[in-house]
Formats: C-alpha cells, sequence, structure tokens
C-alpha cells in the first residue's frame, strides 16, 4: 500500500487540535497493520501560540526516532501560520501542502511560493461550524490529509475514529458525530 516511508508536519495553533489530529491518523494507520509514529513538538505552548506535531508511517518498523525536516505532507490548520512560521520549509519539489483556507490552491501556491500543483486546499474551519458547531479544524484536516495520501481508505480511518472518539465521548454522540461528518466531508471537498 505504501511504497516508502512517509512523513507528515502539521501546524497549527494551541487548541486547534493538532496533536490530537496527528494522533487519530496514527491510531487509524496503525489499525491498517502499519508502522506508525506520532509526536508533537513541546515548547512554551499556550492557547494560540504556533505548535507542531509529527507522524511517519511505513510499511517496516521505523528506527528514526528525531524531528521530520523533509516532510512528504504539510497540514496547515491555520492560514495565519504563514504570515509567521515557515510552513514549507523542507518540502521538496514532491511535497504536498493541505491548507484550511477559503482561497484557491493556486493563490495560496502564489503565497508560499511553491508550484500550485503541490498545495490542496479545504475549508476546514467552516466545515468544523458546520458540522460540530465549533471552528476546530483538527478532524476535518484529517479527512484532508486521508483523500491527499490516496492510499488509505476513508472508510476505515472513520470506522476507527468512531472507536476512539466513542471511549472519550460516549455521552455526547453529538460530538462524535459531527467529528465523523467533518472528516468525510473535508475527504469529499479538498482540491487542488
Amino acid at each position: 500500500m505504501l511504497e516508502k516511508m512517509i512523513e507528515v508536519r502539521w501546524h497549527g495553533r494551541g487548541g486547534q487540535g493538532a496533536k490530537t489530529a496527528a494522533l487519530l491518523f496514527a491510531e487509524a494507520v496503525l489499525a491498517t497493520g502499519k508502522y506508525i509514529q506520532a509526536f508533537p513538538e513541546y515548547g512554551p505552548e499556550r492557547m494560540g501560540a504556533p505548535v507542531q506535531s509529527f507522524n511517519r508511517v511505513s510499511e517496516d518498523p521505523i528506527t528514526i526516532h528525531s524531528g521530520i525536516i523533509n516532510p512528504n505532507y504539510v497540514v496547515i490548520l491555520d492560514p495565519s501560520l504563514m504570515e509567521s512560521v515557515s510552513v514549507t520549509e523542507g518540502v521538496g519539489q514532491n511535497g504536498k501542502v493541505i491548507v484550511n483556507t477559503s482561497f484557491s490552491a493556486s493563490e495560496i501556491a502564489q503565497k508560499l511560493g511553491i508550484d500550485a500543483g503541490q498545495v490542496y486546499v479545504v475549508n476546514a474551519s467552516q466545515i468544523a461550524v458546520e458540522t460540530m458547531g465549533k471552528d476546530i479544524p483538527n478532524t476535518p484536516m484529517l479527512g484532508a490529509l486521508v483523500k491527499v495520501i490516496g492510499t488509505l481508505d476513508i472508510d476505515s480511518v472513520l470506522e476507527d475514529t468512531k472507536i476512539k472518539l466513542t471511549a472519550k465521548f460516549r455521552h455526547k454522540p453529538e460530538v462524535i458525530e459531527g467529528n465523523l461528518a467533518s472528516i468525510k466531508r473535508a475527504f469529499d471537498e479538498v482540491k487542488n
């Protein structure tokens, strides 16, 4: 299914769920039998401060235990980070950048100074508000990442995520359903 190890870097702000999205993604991939890593970069983070989380996925055991320097995929939960953080650092010519925005892929590519073919966009904030009632774009961006990677089955990801969310939000079915709806909708709506 995966030809090599893939590496993902998530950019968000404290409170947007970048760490949670990386963990949900990792757990969904783990359920398919792959090897995974998921870890945040900790510092003096506070609500609203820039944060990063990372994933590695491989068919083989992962022996690297360091930060990700050359990600295959960069997921940007908060587009304002493009002004203050070098979000495309280390992204090669084949790397993909997925941005939560209402702008087109070509507009974002121009802003980032990369090829438009590398950029995918989805209005995850709007999806989150409409499906969950809050602007927490992490689960919609998870759905967008699954679509862009293209080798993961969305139904398997949804089923695994449902199990994880049910364990945590058993008495809040609206939270579970809202998150699942946001993942599926972003999967369907992300575009290049």
